[in-house]
């Protein structure tokens, strides 16, 4: 479909007399194109693609359009193209781009994969040992500050429709570590979370919606600093496996954005120039395995 697209280059190297027409194609470069297809020959949107030259380096990447198309123009010369969507097997092909050419793949079409296995039903509880709760936060407003929390425990009730589960995890706000003692005892002190008045956070939820392939959203109650906030955790479920006693274990990756004004944690300090020392918003980064309940 994009052949047709495609005329004659201008002397400033843009497409004419199609609908790409504002295209500009510099001199060394060409364009690479394909659309991306579900097994039923739907477009696949906002799935994510990747170019990478003969040396494995990453040359443009992005998201399909609304019509499940890739558009790239990029220097002259040989590529690999992988495509990933949440439900489907990856894609992987290859590409020769010449200059002023148009590299066309067609038509791709991702097949379905199949679901791991969700846990059983019953009683589960996080197994810290191979868990991390960890958070990011702009410092400066340029610099990423990296933590954790170490202590924390968990309880996971699966039912029999993975939609009605519950969970509930408790977070001791003192075992906060950014690997620096002075700004760690800062972080707990009353201007952030004052862990005297509130020595813990905590998580409940009984709200499982999946959202397809192994994405699930969990969406509960927060509360820090005193306060609690819904929040819905972008989960993906990696499936079920075995720790090193052969005891069932399942595993998931978890992602949210907190903001710090939502909970009155709202200390802050200006430099000169009005940049904020302490950022507005926190990302939430979790790993999670969870064992059954002894």
């Amino acid at each position: 479909m994009f052949g047709r697209w495609f005329g004659n280059k201008t002397a400033t190297g843009a497409a004419r007399g199609n609908a790409l027409a504002g295209l500009v194609v510099p001199d060394s470069a060409g364009v690479l194109s394909c659309r991306v297809l579900d097994p039923v020959n739907e477009a696949v949107p906002q799935a994510e693609f990747v170019l990478t030259d003969r040396a494995g380096r990453k040359v443009v990447g992005g998201e399909t359009d609304p019509y499940g198309s890739v558009l790239a123009t990029v220097p002259a010369g040989e590529y690999r193209l992988a495509v990933t969507a949440e439900g489907f097997t990856p894609f992987h092909g290859s590409a020769t781009v010449t200059e002023g050419g148009h590299a066309s793949l067609g038509d791709v079409t991702l097949q379905v994969t199949t679901p791991p296995q969700l846990p059983d039903p019953g009683d589960w509880e996080i197994e810290p040992t191979h868990s991390q709760i960890g958070f990011t936060a702009r410092h400066i407003g340029m610099a990423r500050i990296h933590g954790r929390f170490n202590t924390f425990a968990g309880a996971v009730r699966i039912a029999d429709r993975m939609e009605e589960s519950a969970m509930h995890v408790i977070i001791d706000a003192a075992s906060i570590d950014t690997n620096v003692q002075m700004r760690d005892d800062h972080l707990r002190s009353s201007d952030f979370l004052d862990v005297g008045r509130y020595p813990t956070l905590e998580f409940y939820s009984d709200r499982f919606v999946h959202r397809g392939g192994t994405r699930w959203g969990v969406s509960g109650a927060l509360t820090l600093h005193g306060v609690s906030r819904t929040v819905t955790l972008d989960t993906q479920y990696l499936g079920l496996g075995n720790g090193l006693e052969g005891e069932t274990r399942a595993a998931c990756r978890a992602t949210t954005q907190l903001h710090r004004e939502d909970f009155t944690l709202t200390w802050q300090t200006m430099l000169a120039r009005g940049i904020a020392v302490v950022g507005p918003s926190i990302s939430i980064d979790m790993d999670i395995q969870i064992v059954p309940k002894g």
